[in-house]
């Protein structure tokens, strides 16, 4: 039996190893933190957008992104360093920034949304996912302006009889009635029925313990892993803090730290950390939160309920490698959620968190074999981590297993970020 090595212990990390030893492989997960899923899985907004995902690049974002960083409460707030990670990653990203690239973007990540939902399922018969407080009540992008709306509702006629729905105000509070108590006149709505929530820590802790209790897992090693053995361009063991630890095939699912850990094998990743912010709120009984996963459009803010909480997640932050939370960015937030939905949570009583999301400049992760022998990237997911992890891992057991992928890897390996 081959021994897997999964370094990283996020959901994208758990979900690999839970697929590989499903399908008969030794694991072991490698993970720096004592606890899985203190990263970019801890507190992420918890929405999992099978049908509607949105790649950042696209035709009029530039010109919209020198609109939002002249806005102190806008979604993007951008800290020029002298890094060349983050230069090189704006010139790619602009260069991706066209509709044909978009719109090719938007078909693979649609059918990677199809591929993750359905392995999820398949995970949810093993797992009382409801523990995680998953729900699939829906997903309910809404607009401020009528140009925006128009154009959101001319893209869903388009593409003709589908699950999203364009629905006008009154529409709207009846899907979700806790509008009734938003102040904002809003244009209108892209309602998407099936669109599920869930806490993506706790299914990552759900994930942790069904992986202790299988019989083809090798354990979990709390370690800081610094590069790999190398023996003829082939990956024989990973180096950590720890001493090496040997194996036969090894996957990279470590965030934005799979960038430095393939640079010391000569592997340029392009990735930059999308720092984020969340809120989760307490709700209290005379509170009014949504049922409903809810994202105001312009203001780029997703509120979902999850159990007895309303976890509020917004920003793009192109700020390198810092994690601390800013005051000025999280005082913007609690603006924009005081002045949206003011009345779904206790917001004062809130837990901010700050997280770094690993994107690539088109918005499509890398997934599949990397140059060096028996090392396999499942990096670059972005926002959408969560989302596409279990259709990720998926792909990345086929083809370890020596299978073909379950969907076209065109558009979604190393050569093609």
């Amino acid at each position: 039996m081959k021994t897997i090595v999964v370094i990283g212990g996020g959901i994208i990390g758990l979900t690999t190893a839970w697929s590989l030893v499903e399908a008969g492989f030794n694991v072991r997960v490698i993970e720096r933190s004592k606890t899985p899923a203190t990263g970019a899985s801890h507190a992420n907004g918890g929405q999992l957008s099978y049908r509607y995902v949105s790649p950042l690049a696209d035709q009029g974002v530039p010109l919209k992104a020198l609109k939002w960083l002249l806005d102190r409460d806008g979604p993007l707030h951008w800290r020029p360093e002298a890094d060349a990670h983050q230069w090189r990653w704006l010139a790619s990203f602009l260069a991706h920034c066209r509709a044909p690239v978009n719109q090719r973007t938007t078909g693979r990540l649609l059918a990677l949304g199809a591929l993750s939902q359905a392995a999820c399922a398949e995970f949810g018969t093993r797992l009382p996912l409801a523990e995680a407080h998953w729900r699939a009540p829906g997903k309910l992008v809404l607009y401020r302006h009528p140009k925006d709306f128009d154009h959101a509702r001319a893209r869903v006629e388009r593409q003709g009889e589908g699950p999203e729905q364009a629905l006008g105000p009154d529409d709207c509070r009846r899907v979700e009635p806790a509008l009734a108590h938003s102040p904002v006149a809003w244009a209108g709505g892209i309602f998407t029925e099936g669109e599920a929530v869930a806490d993506c820590h706790a299914v990552c802790l759900q994930l942790a313990a069904a992986l202790a209790q299988h019989p083809n897992f090798g354990g979990f090693v709390q370690a800081e892993v610094t590069g790999f053995q190398l023996q003829q361009r082939q990956a024989r063991a990973v180096l950590t803090d720890q001493g090496p630890i040997a194996g036969d095939e090894f996957v990279l699912a470590a965030g934005i730290g799979s960038r430095a850990l393939a640079e010391t094998v000569g592997i340029r990743l392009p990735l930059y950390p999308l720092k984020g912010y969340s809120l989760s709120a307490p709700i209290g009984a005379h509170h009014h939160p949504p049922e409903v996963s809810v994202t105001d459009f312009e203001k780029k803010v997703l509120y979902t309920r999850i159990g007895h909480q309303l976890r509020v997640a917004a920003m793009v932050d192109l700020v390198g490698l810092h994690e601390e939370i800013d005051p000025q960015r999280l005082a913007a937030l609690q603006r924009a959620v005081h002045a949206t939905l003011p009345d779904a949570a206790d917001y004062a009583q809130a837990e901010p968190w700050s997280g770094l999301r690993p994107a690539t400049p088109a918005g499509a992760p890398i997934l599949g074999a990397s140059p060096v022998e028996h090392l396999w990237l499942n990096v670059g997911h972005g926002a959408l981590g969560f989302t596409f992890s279990f259709g990720s891992a998926r792909i990345l057991s086929r083809l370890i297993a020596g299978q073909p992928s379950p969907l076209p890897l065109d558009g979604l390996q190393l050569q093609a970020a």
